[in-house]
């Protein structure tokens, strides 16, 4: 342990401007239960608060941004489902709309109709006047608000927190409706479909953020009681709609990614039973589905932002294995084929590109973000030991932007 910092200490302090009352880091005589999030493990969180009240200056950098990240989201105004432009076939403005982010009008056609699709080209028009980018950062920001909370123990970031909760999902007069029908639309072809469901991925952020707030006078009991009446809904269309059945027959990321979902809202409604026996069938069959021997991704390399997409859908692979840790099977970590094909296959051919003199083979509309690949490796080699990913991790992965990246408070070490 490395000793005190004092100007370590005095960022929490700072914080009081935030919250108008002394800043501290949650009292050292309290031992609350661990919160009961499930994208990470809580125990991690809770030895993460103990390092950084002890004066552990290898956290202070996420700690910092952490606090200056929370102070401007106080001031930020709640966003309501109403506040889109734009509006779903349904004529109801409390059902979510988005459009399909690479789908554009076709010049060749009177209205541009039908749209047609440009894979990896992001049509401006999706971004305005839709339910898309609100709902994202309502969801971020209450994750955001609540490891603040839970932190610093500040009252006023659970109390918007769960103000952005309510305007969102609770309140009569701004709610959502509890599904995604009209998500990703296609105008001229289809203004209901599967795909959309990716969006509500960000629900896993919500969940984990109102648990990092329980037990706070500023998250009530009806509150509480609401919003699970609201997840149930959300969860019970999202396993027998037509969307959601379509979504979960996807064979890639799109279908990683409802797994994911479905089994982090079972877990946060208390059916962990079925989130088991879902993580336990899907990593496998993902496995073999999606990647070969080698690492490759056939379905995301077939994109025209290869790189980037294959780190996707190995986050969704690794959100699922870690949500398995949760539901009591931690083996999807180490799960591969007699073959060799697993999570370890797919990091390893994406790994070495986290070396910036190294160039991805495939020339992608875009550069792919590797800044993704740390908190990859960090995940995966905290579970399991592999000197070569280690190597990797220390040499290009220790950056000054990762020591101040949120993942630093959430994640264990490598093991060595």
């Amino acid at each position: 342990m490395r000793s005190p910092a004092r100007p370590f200490l005095l960022a929490a302090f700072a914080f009081c401007s935030l919250c108008l009352a002394p800043a501290r880091i949650a009292a050292a005589d309290a031992s609350p239960p661990l919160p009961d999030i499930q994208g990470a493990d809580p125990a991690v969180l809770a030895a993460a608060r103990e390092r950084i009240r002890a004066g552990d200056t290898s956290l202070k950098p996420a700690f910092d941004r952490l606090l200056r990240d929370a102070e401007k989201a106080l001031a930020l105004k709640p966003a309501s489902v109403l506040d889109k432009t734009k509006i779903a076939d349904s004529r109801d403005p409390h059902d979510y709309f988005s459009l399909g982010p690479y789908w554009w009008p076709d010049s060749a056609k009177p209205g541009g109709l039908p749209y047609i699709r440009r894979d990896g080209e992001v049509n401006p028009e999706s971004k305005t006047g839709t339910d898309a980018p609100a709902f994202a950062r309502t969801c971020k920001t209450v994750e955001l608000l609540g490891l603040a909370y839970y932190f610093t123990g500040k009252t006023a970031c659970a109390e918007k927190a769960a103000q952005l909760t309510r305007v969102w999902f609770l309140d009569p007069a701004t709610r959502m409706n509890p599904n995604l029908t009209y998500a990703q639309g296609i105008p001229g072809r289809a203004a209901s479909r599967g795909t959309g469901i990716l969006e509500s991925r960000h629900l896993a952020s919500l969940t984990d953020g109102l648990a990092l707030i329980d037990g706070s006078p500023a998250w009530t009991a009806d509150d509480r009681a609401a919003m699970r009446a609201w997840l149930e809904t959300f969860y019970a269309w999202l396993t027998t709609s037509k969307n959601g059945r379509d979504e979960a027959a996807a064979e890639n990321n799109h279908g990683t990614w409802y797994d994911v979902q479905a089994a982090h809202l079972e877990l946060a409604l208390g059916k962990k039973e079925a989130a088991l026996k879902r993580i336990k069938k899907q990593i496998p069959a993902r496995v073999a589905a999606q990647i070969k021997a080698d690492g490759r991704q056939p379905h995301e390399l077939a994109r025209t932002n290869s790189l980037g997409y294959s780190l996707f859908n190995l986050e969704a692979l690794a959100a699922l294995a870690q949500l398995g840790e949760r539901a009591g099977w931690p083996e999807g970590w180490s799960h591969a084929a007699k073959d060799g094909r697993g999570i370890r296959a797919a990091l390893a051919y994406v790994a070495p590109y986290i070396d910036p003199a190294r160039t991805w083979p495939k020339k992608d509309l875009k550069p792919g973000d590797t800044d993704r690949i740390a908190p990859l490796l960090r995940a995966f080699l905290a579970r399991q030991s592999d000197a070569s990913l280690l190597a990797l991790y220390e040499k290009f992965g220790d950056t000054p932007e990762n020591k101040a990246a949120r993942w630093q408070l959430l994640l264990p070490p490598p093991r060595k």
